[in-house]
């Protein structure tokens, strides 16, 4: 297993104070959002892919099973996507 997240921090703060508050966030789970969004699961899948900040869990593929890729969103990126989304200001 392998986990995997793109984290970038401002200038006033600190790993550990962003960790936290970020682990007490909502998450959302692909299923999830398509179901708030009205989109199909794919297509959340492809909106957060390369999206900084998803948290996403690799489970590499073996002789007999198939490699996947769940993945966690945060409430303020789900956010930030449904702005650019809009077009609005980020």
């Amino acid at each position: 297993m392998e986990l995997e997240q793109n984290t970038t921090f401002t200038a006033h703060e600190t790993p550990q104070r962003s960790i936290r508050t970020q682990a007490a966030e909502k998450h959302y789970t692909v299923s999830e959002l398509s179901r708030l969004w009205v989109f199909s699961e794919s297509t959340i899948r492809r909106l957060f892919t390369k999206e900084p900040g998803v948290i996403k869990i690799c489970h590499q593929p073996t002789r007999w099973r198939r490699g996947y890729t769940s993945m966690r969103i945060p409430e303020r990126i789900a956010e930030r996507v449904h702005r650019r989304m809009q077009g609005l200001p980020l």
